[in-house]
């Protein structure tokens, strides 16, 4: 595992201070104590890092959750009840795991999860553009067309140019030049460069700017709400006190275990939607095992919701960034949470001086990673059955949020595999022969043949001239369904009253039920 630590180390450094404003901006936006975000963190970094089976995937508190939860804790009144279903969730996802149902990983069309990559990325760069300019009324993490702050997607960055800060702007700017600068020049001309990453020195200068503005040594100021708002422990005492314990005595509500269910549904399609998306994303091109998956994320919101986390997902923003800066193990996710977890403990106040602004800068080169504009002239070549879903998902995603950006482009994708089973379900052979005066038409039906084919082949064999001849051939043909058969059958009966004369080679009868 320790192979590759001179990537990892640098890449889960870039991920921790990634993670830390989304963690914290998960549990504002969820309704939950600060800190649930933190544990989620940490637990997903160190425990289902370990346990997972994906090689760059991070989990940690999802965004997707935050309305479940924020209704959940509504509904059921405490925040310790939330928790039980956030264990019983658990244990359903881990039942799931060894009941083998991450399957449905597999079902997702590649041109969707590549939309989901680049919808995402965009998303990231124009929720992060309020942020570099100096507007944060809307938390970090969320990632919804409709902010809980009133405004939208767009209308953020409206209000964000009217208002903006220069002492954000400043930072953000000198920022991206250092990431871009670092990226394109400085790492090609030594391995150091690559060793100590670009966003390290960035959130560094941020660090620096952000205390010279404080002393008075800068013409500008920051604001407390544009800086990371982690809470700072007075003891160890203190620390362990912001753990809290589900409440077990809820164990007979119904609403609880309906919650459960709910969000453990939810997670795991989070979950396996992320691992496709990470997957594809590999240089190696490796493979997670997706039951595997499941079971290190049940395990982790049973730990999660045990000492008062909020659930756990496979993130795409975290596990994108692990990749994009260098990332080559599950040792760089377990040690993001690691650092999550001293960070909490020891050095909670000097994070505190860490600008939005620098952590914009990073997300916004993790945007542009995911959504390269070269992307779109891509999937645009490979054709419409491709380009259609994949821009269906990328606007989805903008408009609404995740899972239904997916869902659009999931009916998209549909609708195309549809289309083209109703196009290739049949052929007629070209070459018209003639025997006993009548023309001979030779019909080929496929391997597979639904109720959806019924109107081509109908049409097909409605086409046929009075007097004819029609062969149709099923010697390839695996399964028709039966409401093909029954149209064939019928067409066979209706043909004599045409002079149509019917021969069926390998036909399947239709049987009596």
């Amino acid at each position: 595992m320790f192979k590759q630590i001179k990537n990892d180390l640098p890449a889960s450094i870039v991920v921790f201070f990634v993670a830390l404003p989304l963690c914290l901006g998960i549990a504002l936006a969820s309704g939950a104590p600060l800190f649930s975000g933190i544990i989620s963190g940490i637990v997903g970094g160190i425990l289902v890092g370990a346990v997972s089976g994906s090689p760059l995937g991070v989990s940690g508190p999802a965004a997707g959750l935050a309305v479940i939860v924020f209704s959940a804790i509504t509904s059921l009144g405490s925040w310790p009840i939330f928790l039980l279903a956030l264990v019983l969730a658990g244990v359903i996802q881990l039942i799931m795991g060894f009941a083998k149902a991450g399957f449905i990983a597999y079902f997702f069309p590649s041109s969707v999860i590549k939309g989901m990559l680049t919808g995402i990325g965009l998303l990231i760069i124009l929720k992060q553009i309020p942020h570099a300019l100096g507007y944060d009324k809307d938390m970090e993490g969320d990632f919804e067309f409709f902010q809980p702050d009133g405004e939208n997607t767009f209308s953020s960055i409206s209000s964000a140019l009217e208002v903006f800060s220069e002492g954000a702007v400043l930072i953000s700017v000198l920022s991206l030049i250092i990431l871009i600068f670092w990226d394109m020049v400085l790492t090609k001309k030594h391995k150091i460069f690559q060793l100590i990453q670009g966003p390290i020195v960035v959130v560094v200068l941020g660090i620096i700017m952000s205390t010279a503005y404080q002393a008075g040594l800068l013409p500008f100021s920051l604001d407390a709400d544009q800086l990371v708002r982690l809470p700072v422990p007075d003891s160890l005492a203190s620390f362990f006190n912001q753990f809290t314990f589900p409440d077990f005595s809820a164990i007979t509500n119904v609403e609880v275990w309906k919650i459960a269910v709910v969000m453990a549904i939810v997670a795991s399609l989070e979950t396996l939607l992320c691992v496709e998306a990470t997957d594809k994303l590999d240089p190696d091109k490796r493979v997670t095992p997706t039951n595997r998956e499941l079971k290190a994320q049940g395990v982790g919101n049973i730990v999660s919701g045990l000492i008062g986390g909020l659930p756990v997902t496979q993130v795409i923003v975290r596990s994108s960034a692990n990749i994009a800066f260098g990332g080559k193990t599950k040792l760089s996710a377990i040690l993001h949470g690691l650092f999550l977890l001293i960070s909490a403990v020891s050095i909670a106040g000097l994070l505190n001086q860490i600008p939005l602004a620098s952590l914009a800068a990073i997300l916004l080169i993790v945007g542009y990673k995911l959504a390269k504009p070269a992307l779109f002239k891509q999937m645009y070549t490979l054709g419409w059955e491709q380009f259609a879903p994949f821009t269906a998902t990328v606007i989805g995603i903008l408009a609404t949020d995740l899972l239904a950006g997916i869902s659009i482009g999931m009916a998209f994708g549909i609708f195309f595999t549809l289309h083209h089973s109703y196009r290739n379900s049949h052929y007629m052979k070209n070459v018209i022969s003639s025997e006993n005066g009548q023309e001979v038409h030779h019909l080929v039906l496929a391997e597979e043949v639904s109720f959806i084919n019924k109107a081509g082949i109908l049409r097909t064999l409605n086409e046929i001239p009075n007097n004819a001849k029609v062969i149709i051939d099923c010697t390839y043909s695996k399964s028709i369904a039966y409401d093909v058969v029954e149209i064939i059958k019928n067409y066979e009966s209706n043909a004599k009253t045409k002079n149509i004369t019917v021969e069926k080679i390998n036909f399947i009868e239709p049987t009596a039920a």
